[in-house]
């Protein structure tokens, strides 16, 4: 392995500690000793790559953000119908959530911005954008009624979903993730759908519960 390589992997190494520390002790309650033994790195290599607990933990949240928007990208490629992309935007969100110590730790962190500076604001600006761009295209499809605002359904949208994905950490360790925003979306679309498509869309909130909701 060449040098550059082997640094890259010990950088991967560290973030991927870090999260696992910051998801389990929270950002406050964590110290780069933590991550020094989680990641099995030296205190060394870790100062090389990071001046700061602060610094590490925008790594982390960059990360998470790179592999959430990564996956979501994916799945608006796939050209489906926008409201039906949205949902699916969510389970697989969701899914990242219970499986993935970067995106866990990446959200927890976001969440807590405010325990550092500055404010941690970027990945709820690109959701935000996502989905209001894809209100947009749900209004023009005829899924979702032409009177709804999209920047203010976005604005309820994700600060929705981020309650939900907090209260099932608090009270199962998101085991129960997936029918907490199944029932989200139960409760939600038919506040916004367009009532003449009302029998092909109710069935919507089913495919967070397809193996891949893809």
């Amino acid at each position: 392995m060449s040098p550059q390589a082997r640094a890259m992997a010990t950088r991967d190494a560290i973030v991927r500690g870090a999260a696992v520390v910051f998801e389990r002790l929270g950002y406050g309650n964590a110290s780069l000793a933590d991550v020094v033994r989680e990641a099995d790195v030296t205190k060394g290599a870790l100062y090389f790559h990071f001046g700061s607990k602060e610094e590490l933990a925008y790594a982390v949240i960059a990360e998470q953000n790179r592999i959430s928007q990564l996956s979501g990208k994916a799945i608006v490629a796939l050209g489906r119908p926008a409201l039906e992309t949205m949902i699916l935007l969510c389970a697989d969100l969701g899914r990242q959530l219970m499986h993935d110590p970067v995106v866990q730790a990446g959200i927890r962190l976001t969440t807590e911005a405010a325990s550092f500076p500055p404010t941690v604001l970027e990945p709820y600006r690109d959701w935000l954008l996502v989905f209001e761009d894809l209100i947009h295209r749900a209004i023009d499809e005829g899924d979702i009624r032409v009177d709804i605002a999209p920047d203010a359904l976005a604005r309820f949208v994700i600060p929705a979903f981020t309650g939900v994905q907090l209260v099932a950490a608090v009270f199962t360790a998101r085991q129960d993730l997936l029918t907490r925003i199944r029932e989200m979306w139960e409760i939600l679309l038919p506040s916004v759908a367009n009532e003449s498509r009302w029998g092909q869309l109710r069935a919507l909130p089913t495919l967070i519960d397809a193996p891949e909701a893809r």
